[in-house]
């Protein structure tokens, strides 16, 4: 049987030049915005909280009444362990009259000494703008560094803690980039055995990345999109790992049909006819997916999501418009050494009798469907328990993967000092209540001390510190700022708020609640619609959304085990729900890829040999893709931070499981013990379907 299509998809002979001369036209205009993306980067996004979140607008309030409190707090400290001589105590005089040219308002106030006479901090406002702050920052700690014998000195503080961030990330985007193609590189080179087509999806994935960064960069600039280093990094790696996953389908597929047809471009144009539908499905869950996170509160999570859904739009138009062109310029020599030659007997040619690893596991997966499904769940149940060992809330001390100077300091200043000193709770009320405030305040258990009120310089309001007895990110100071602010809010005519770092964490916490329990089921219905809308069936999208989930659990009880041999089990609060997003959009993106075509397969030879056939043919492309994923997600630990390598780990872990175990073994073998069921209420689930007798020969009429 033979059946003529047109695709407008494919490149003509002609018109693939056209797309060429598009392409370069377009990067022509975009690389140049796209190196200016880190202009438009906002980092502050990444610490910020919801409007309507109390400590947010405590620090609202507190900037409008009290100019300086907009300034980022530089604390100097200064530590002998025998105790602090004369020579040092003078040093430190000196400092503070050299650190009022960095002062805002000129002023340093003096050194407070600790009960143990061991140590003095300097604290005081940086002024400038984030300009002059950094060279200011750079000056003090330039002063710091060399100290009389002895005496160990830190600089911490906001200030402290903004440069150290600024310094670990300097040449990091580079460094980003290099690991991650350098990754895939090496990975498609393993994968094409050819020294030269791997450099075409790898060339070609790095336009789409430069692409999506000038989109990105333009939506900045004039739409007010909020982009911070985390979600141009995401950014880096989703394009080159989604983008090069896209490319092996595609590739796969044209290298099968260049058996069938003499002429490259009509292979071109079935290959991308029958990948295309996957590889649209899957950007689409992916993209989707993302844009789930503008329903999320918290301004970091929420600003990931159209970032991230620009690099998938531009991956998937890169693979299905510059790839395929540039694949049937070269022409067939690109697969040199393992070139696919034309051969009349191939037309009908059984591509799975080139798969032989993967032929036998499809033979060992049809034979006990039920136990190996079983098998395979109870395992991957086995290994979400891993889960306990992980914990949320990432202490501001273990942020960085090295030691930094905020980081000492603040272990220093907790040696030698109440334990909430180098962050009070600071509660900002109405000025004719602050001797009522005060005193409230002094009688809530967990405050160790409430400082005098200070006055807003139009005498509306008044801020007064107080200092909590515990750690600032301890449960017991959590407890305590909710009683204190329990205790304020009760006080009449007060409009007391209480902000802080303790603050900011209890209002992070629930605003990140608040996103879990919209975001995550809001993912699981856009992707359970496309998965639909695809399959046409209802029972097969249910079995996907479950296995995803349950890889996810898995991917979180491994990566729990890791992180916990590693050192990092506290999660920073926004990683459970950032990592879902990921894992069940990309999980999901590899069982379409596996289940399209068995849906196709099934349709020309039955449900059961169709599930088996496409499990063979498609299980070498899917596992290299996962391998790839995985590998530039995994590039990610390079950067300095915790969240990145809890990020990396997590991530990475989940997508092998899903790559190796769910999709080539759960699915497969759930597939098969429901039978036609799968499809229900599909045609291909009724008793009065029958599989054609044999795959239509394509003969497709190629365009200019």
């Amino acid at each position: 049987m033979t059946t003529t299509k047109r695709t407008v998809l494919a490149p003509g002979r002609r018109s693939k030049y056209a797309l060429l001369v598009f392409w370069l036209v377009l990067m022509a205009a975009a690389g140049p915005l796209a190196v200016k993306l880190t202009e438009v980067q906002d980092n502050d996004a990444l610490g910020a909280l919801p409007a309507t979140a109390e400590a947010k607008r405590a620090a609202q309030r507190a900037e409008e009444a009290f100019p300086d409190s907009a300034k980022p707090l530089a604390i100097a400290v200064y530590v002998r362990d025998s105790g602090l001589t004369a020579a040092d105590r003078g040093r430190v005089e000196a400092d503070r009259a050299a650190f009022q040219a960095y002062a805002d308002g000129g002023q340093v106030p003096p050194p407070v000494p600790s009960e143990d006479g061991q140590a003095l901090l300097l604290s005081f406002p940086v002024a400038g703008d984030a300009d002059q702050r950094a060279d200011a920052v750079a000056a003090i700690k330039e002063r710091l560094e060399n100290p009389p014998a002895g005496l160990r000195t830190a600089l911490t503080g906001p200030a402290g803690a903004e440069d150290d961030v600024f310094e670990a990330f300097e040449g990091m985007d580079g460094a980003l980039l290099l690991a991650t193609a350098g990754t895939v590189a090496l990975l498609l080179l393993i994968t094409y055995r050819s020294p030269v087509l791997w450099l075409i999806p790898l060339i070609t994935v790095a336009l789409a990345n430069q692409l999506a960064g000038a989109v990105v960069y333009l939506l900045a600039k004039h739409a007010g999109l909020a982009v911070d280093f985390q979600s141009q990094s995401i950014l880096t790696v989703l394009v080159f790992g989604v983008g090069v996953d896209y490319a092996l389908l595609l590739v796969a597929r044209y290298r099968e049909e260049l058996r069938r047809h003499r002429d490259r471009h009509a292979a071109m144009a079935v290959a991308l006819r029958r990948s295309y539908g996957a590889i649209a499905a899957s950007a689409a869950t992916v993209a989707l997916g993302l844009l789930c996170l503008l329903a999320a509160d918290l301004p970091s999570t929420r600003g990931l999501g159209p970032v991230g859904a620009v690099g998938i739009a531009a991956a998937f138009l890169a693979m299905t418009t510059l790839l395929p062109a540039v694949l049937v310029i070269f022409g067939r020599w690109l697969f040199w050494p393992f070139v696919p030659r034309y051969s009349p007997d191939a037309v009908h040619l059984d591509v799975a009798a080139e798969h032989g690893v993967w032929r036998r596991i499809a033979g060992f997966v049809g034979r006990r469907p039920r136990p190996v499904w079983i098998g395979t769940a109870a395992a991957l149940v086995a290994l979400s328990f891993g889960i306990g060992n992980l914990s949320i809330g990432l202490p501001g001390e273990e942020t960085f993967t090295t030691e930094v100077g905020s980081i000492t300091g603040q272990r220093m200043i907790e040696a030698h000092y109440a334990n909430g000193t180098v962050a009070p709770a600071e509660i900002l009320a109405a000025a004719g209540t602050a001797d009522q405030v005060a005193a409230v305040a002094r009688t809530v258990p967990g405050v160790a001390e409430v400082g005098a009120p200070e006055a807003s310089p139009d005498g509306r309001w008044v801020r007064v510190p107080a200092v909590l007895a515990d750690t600032p990110d301890s449960d017991a100071a959590l407890a305590a700022v909710e009683r204190l602010r329990a205790a304020v809010h009760a006080v009449p005519d007060a409009q007391a708020l209480v902000g802080g770092d303790t603050a900011y964490l209890i209002d992070e916490e629930r605003t990140v609640d608040r996103d879990n329990r919209t975001v995550v089921p809001l993912v699981l219905a856009v992707v359970f619609v496309i998965l639909v809308l695809l399959l046409r069936a209802l029972v097969a999208p249910l079995l996907l959304l479950a296995s995803v989930v349950l890889s996810y659990l898995a991917a979180m009880g491994a990566a729990g085990l890791i992180l916990e041999a590693t050192g990092h089990p506290k999660l920073f609060v926004g990683i459970p729900l950032q990592t879902f997003l990921f894992l069940v959009a990309l999980g999901v993106d590899y069982t379409i890829f596996l289940v399209t075509r068995a849906r196709e397969e099934a349709a020309r030879i039955g449900h059961r040999p169709g599930v088996l056939h496409a499990l063979t043919v498609t299980g070498g492309v899917i596992t290299s893709a996962g391998v790839v994923l995985a590998a530039t997600f995994g590039a990610l630990s390079v950067l300095p931070l915790v969240p990145s390598v809890q990020t990396a780990v997590i991530i990475s872990v989940g997508v092998l499981l899903d790559t190796f175990l769910v999709r080539s073994l759960l699915v497969p073998a759930l597939a098969l013990d429901l039978g036609r069921r799968t499809w229900w209420p599909g045609t291909l689930a009724r008793r009065t379907f029958r599989p054609l007798a044999a795959a239509p020969v394509e003969r497709v009429t190629v365009g200019s």
